[in-house]
């Protein structure tokens, strides 16, 4: 079974547009395209400490035995009085022989795909609100899907006074697995009719498409080259995600179509998502999705809805576990009990607080960087532990990360947005040496970021979205720029940094290295009265 990421993900926010009753739902998420349990339940991996897909760390099971059952969307839509309906994928892990033990709660309605067959895109087995089993050999998954959704909106319109919510989440554009008599995979298999499509496709050959120089660190920098043979392998398996993802657009097209002749769409949210991104050959890397770098962690979001604004596009850091706490929100359902390590997210809509989260993002994984390849070396991916944090600002941009080995990276996502540059590589340390934000040398910046990562990694609730306070206290820090004032360079360059102890498969305290942090205390380093325009001053 292919290992989901643990990811927290960068999200480009995609607003359209389309209302006195209390809204309808639609979610798609997608699968792969460029670990649904932070999703759902509001809280990030090392919270709920479902690190993997793979026992002892995650999977179904892991959600069952740490309570997460009866702490979850879709049971707390359920008991804001919604109909509630869930298709598709939900967790790995979820199988023939596990199912009902116990069935997954908070649905008025379900239709779930179930290991070993939930990546056989012509032969998924289901289980129908609780019910056995039942194979549907030759028929594709993801037109099940677009049927059951007209099932489920069937029931749902026969209480018109009762909003619903409705979950869509097809297995495309993952690879295809089949998992028994025998373990076989490769690209995803499409549908008949879209079989021969997009054939002039190719993986757009930016500048970190397979670079002549070896990127990023630990195994991923020592990956050789790749051959046109493996390129025009990449690229055949990226033309037949893209033909997945056409039966995925007629399915989401179908009910939209439905909602508008129901009358109902106008007063329901669409979002359509996916649970992690994809790397194709950039950075010389096979297909997967395991890394910290943007390829992996940088996921579309596309909202549709009530007083969200058209086609209006932007770029924010937001999480997936911002997602549960925006979808009660607009329910009208209160969040203040829910123990969220995640915020909502800003639509747009006239009269919306300001989002509480400012400029960051954590990113957490656990385990190997699978590549799915059968040109991919087996051996060179074993430690792929790591912590990341993505900072998203007007004026600067950064990704850093620490590995469970010890090595470390940082980019200027402003002038480095393809990654090839880590500046805290000797390659580069002409650049690195050279590197002025406000002034402030590569190491301030770095030390800032660190301390932002030991926050972040041990985080709950209000520290998660708001890491800065944690720091700063007296709460006139709220994002990088403010940090960088030099009043506290002692500080950070005081502060313990983040380290691991050992590579470990999972969230495992005693691997995890150092856990607590210094917050800042005036009394202590202050030298001068604090300037909150010092940076306009330099």
């Amino acid at each position: 079974m292919f290992q989901k990421v643990c990811v927290r993900l960068l999200v480009t926010l995609t607003w359209l547009q389309a209302v006195a009753a209390r809204p309808n739902f639609l979610f798609i998420i997608t699968d792969d395209q460029d670990a649904h349990m932070d999703l759902w339940t509001g809280q990030m991996a090392h919270n709920t400490n479902v690190t993997n897909v793979q026992p002892p760390w995650g999977g179904y099971p892991k959600f069952i035995d740490n309570g997460y059952n009866n702490h979850h969307l879709g049971l707390w839509l359920q008991q804001a009085g919604y109909s509630t309906f869930y298709a598709g994928k939900l967790f790995n892990g979820h199988t023939i022989n596990n199912y009902n033990k116990p069935l997954m709660s908070g649905y008025t309605g379900s239709n779930f795909f179930l290991e070993p067959y939930a990546y056989e895109y012509f032969n998924v087995t289901t289980t129908r609100n609780g019910r056995a089993p039942v194979s549907h050999q030759g028929k594709y998954s993801t037109d099940l899907l677009a049927d059951t959704a007209q099932e489920f909106l069937d029931t749902a319109l026969q209480q018109p006074e009762k909003p619903f919510f409705i979950a869509l989440a097809p297995v495309a554009p993952h690879s295809w697995l089949q998992e028994v008599p025998t373990t076989r995979g490769g690209p995803p298999q499409v549908a008949e009719r879209h079989r021969n499509l997009l054939q002039d496709y190719q993986i757009p050959r930016t500048r970190n498409f397979n670079p002549d120089q070896p990127s990023s660190v630990n195994w991923i920098s020592r990956l050789p080259k790749l051959n046109s043979t493996v390129i025009e392998y990449n690229d055949e398996f990226q033309r037949l995600r893209l033909r997945s993802l056409l039966a995925v657009d007629e399915m989401v097209g179908r009910t939209i179509r439905r909602l508008e002749e129901e009358g109902v769409l106008d007063n329901t949210y669409i979002f359509y998502t996916s649970d992690n991104g994809f790397h194709i050959s950039q950075h010389r890397l096979h297909p997967g999705k395991m890394c910290g770098l943007e390829t992996d962690i940088r996921v579309h979001l596309l909202v549709r809805g009530p007083g969200v604004p058209q086609n209006a596009i932007r770029s924010a850091p937001s999480t997936h576990t911002d997602i549960a706490p925006t979808i009660l929100k607009l329910a009208g359902v209160n969040i203040t009990d829910k123990k969220f390590d995640g915020t909502p997210i800003e639509l747009g809509i006239p009269k919306e607080p300001r989002s509480a989260r400012l400029e960051h993002t954590a990113v957490e994984f656990w385990g190997v960087g699978l590549l799915e390849s059968p040109y991919a070396s087996p051996s060179n991916n074993g430690n792929n532990t790591y912590k990341g944090v993505r900072i998203e600002a007007e004026e600067y941009a950064f990704y850093y990360s620490v590995w469970c080995n010890g090595a470390k990276e940082i980019y200027d996502m402003k002038g480095d947005q393809g990654q090839l540059t880590n500046l805290l590589s000797p390659t580069h340390a002409d650049k690195a040496n050279a590197f002025r934000l406000y002034d402030q040398p590569l190491q301030a910046i770095t030390d800032r970021l660190d301390a932002l990562m030991m926050v972040l990694k041990t985080c709950k609730e209000k520290t998660c979205i708001d890491p800065w306070g944690a720091l700063h206290p007296e709460g006139n820090v709220a994002s990088l720029k403010d940090a960088l004032n030099t009043t506290y360079d002692a500080f950070y360059r005081g502060q313990t940094k983040v380290q691991f102890r050992r590579c470990a498969g999972g969230y495992l305290l005693d691997a995890e290295g150092p856990l607590e942090f210094e917050a800042y205390n005036s009394l202590e380093f202050m030298q001068a009265p604090y300037d909150p325009d010092w940076s306009i001053r330099i």
